[in-house]
């Protein structure tokens, strides 16, 4: 006999979209007022939802032995696609629309050099670490430093030049421990570095690189310098895409061979 569990289960499963939105909303909800009752909003919610969302997602491939986390788990393959590259980068452009590009050409010279000093900064000290936990191939060497870039630049970069899936996974590690430190800390330093207007943020959106990263810890900063730090984070993640397989390659393989 049908009940009104399995009449539910069946819906939810059915309407997969739907469900991963409403169970995003769930998660984001709980994160935001953990956040508010527990750290006074230091700690933004979108820290503490990126943190929830990587526990689930290990929970939901340890229970189902899979590749995709929660996906795997029927009535939450909808969270698979909005979970996917196409809403992700929908949501990345779309920061874009609070920009006014007065500020941009303002910030000028200072935000382009931010933007190469931030790609080529996070590719040198992600090699080196790399090479000092025994990585000295120069495909795991530029692939982990492309990760420290940014989780979105390891894996294109990783992929484009032959790099096996463990050094991939540990490149999209290395950028996700770099974009929660950087959703964390930028309250703490904001202050320190006169982060409070948006050529700063121009400027630093292009040395930190990490959108997710530096979006959050604007948002905790001050929401109205989201999108400039947001605008030029994204361009560094499109000049890491370029450089990885490219310069920042055929560099080290001419260091290390």
């Amino acid at each position: 006999m049908t009940t009104v569990i399995d009449l539910l289960a069946e819906v939810l499963v059915r309407n997969g979209l739907i469900t991963a939105f409403l169970f995003v909303g769930i998660v984001v909800w709980i994160s935001y007022f953990v956040s508010g009752k527990l750290t006074g909003g230091r700690l933004h919610g979108s820290a503490v939802a990126i943190l929830t969302g990587l526990v689930l997602a290990y929970i939901g491939g340890v229970v189902t032995g899979g590749s995709q986390g929660l996906a795997d788990i029927e009535i939450f393959v909808g969270v698979g696609l909005l979970g996917g590259a196409m809403v992700r980068d929908f949501a990345i452009i779309a920061t874009a629309f609070g920009v006014q590009f007065d500020e941009i050409r303002k910030a000028g010279a200072g935000a382009i050099v931010s933007l190469f000093a931030g790609v080529f900064v996070s590719f040198i000290v992600g090699a080196m670490v790399a090479y000092a936990f025994g990585y000295t191939d120069a495909v795991s060497m530029t692939t982990i430093g492309a990760g420290a870039a940014t989780y979105i630049v390891g894996p294109v970069t990783g992929t484009a030049i032959g790099a096996s899936s463990e050094v991939i996974a540990l490149s999209i590690a290395a950028g996700l421990v770099k974009s929660m430190l950087v959703m964390t800390g930028t309250p703490f330093v904001a202050r320190v570095i006169g982060l409070n207007n948006p050529r700063s943020a121009l400027v630093y959106g292009g040395l930190m690189g990490t959108t997710s990263g530096v979006a959050g810890g604007l948002a905790a900063t001050d929401p109205k310098l989201v999108p400039y730090g947001a605008m030029t984070a994204t361009f560094y993640t499109g000049l890491g895409c370029l450089l990885g397989p490219s310069v920042m390659f055929f560099a080290i393989r001419a260091m290390v061979g």
